[in-house]
């Protein structure tokens, strides 16, 4: 183990992430000696570059796993998971997803490999003004914290990015293979909390219409009316 990794699992950081300062203020001395340190780090793979100023030790030096989770949020501040990784980490849809989605505040898409950790992509959406962050939670994952989607929020995200209109309920429990249980799990709230959140019409009738497929499909059952 480098000089430099000692350090950081002397301070408690092994398991996290952390940047630029905080190494300055671990480690001391000059830039120059730091520049050196880091780079000694980086090539012997007890420290790897999450981006620019931003860092997490090498697998074999970690006390505990990173989640990737929080590494997507310590690329892009502000951002959040959601699409089919989301709905992966709910238990909504079976398919493993092997790269970390997000949704990010900015105007840009952006790709971000990260080797020895694993691929980001952050989408921007048509969101409406202070809207940004409804249905979406704040999770602990090991010791660092994310903001992840709702199972609904992500769905509706993945169908403004694809701009997928409504039909029927096939393209989600056939395309998505997604369970008619967890559908019908979804309660006339967990709709109204999204209402005002989307500002493309396809994606609002989208909501309305998965809203009377799910509930009001529900409540003709319990009334006794053919759904």
């Amino acid at each position: 183990m480098s000089s430099l990794a000692s350090e950081v699992a002397k301070a408690g950081l092994g398991s996290r992430i952390f940047d630029e300062r905080q190494l300055a203020r671990l480690l001391g001395g000059g830039s120059a000696r730091r520049y050196a340190l880091v780079n000694r780090a980086l090539k012997d793979g007890s420290l790897i570059r999450l981006k620019r100023g931003t860092y997490a030790l090498g697998k074999p030096f970690r006390s505990d796993p990173i989640h990737p989770f929080a590494m997507a949020q310590a690329i892009l501040p502000g951002s959040y998971i959601s699409f089919e990784t989301a709905l992966s980490h709910h238990g909504w849809i079976p398919e493993a997803v092997f790269e970390t989605s997000s949704v990010t505040p900015g105007r840009k898409t952006i790709v971000h490999e990260a080797p020895g950790l694993g691929r980001f992509t952050f989408h921007p959406l048509a969101i409406a003004e202070y809207q940004f962050y409804r249905a979406v939670e704040r999770r602990q994952f090991g010791q660092s914290t994310s903001f992840i989607a709702s199972p609904l929020r992500a769905l509706l995200d993945l169908v403004a990015l694809r701009k997928e209109r409504w039909t029927d309920l096939h393209w989600l429990t056939g395309g998505l293979r997604i369970d008619e249980q967890h559908l019908s799990s979804l309660r006339k709230k967990d709709f109204a909390a999204l209402a005002a959140v989307y500002k493309h019409k396809a994606v609002n009738h989208f909501l309305r219409s998965l809203e009377e497929a799910v509930v009001g499909g529900v409540t003709r059952a319990a009334n006794g009316t053919a759904r």
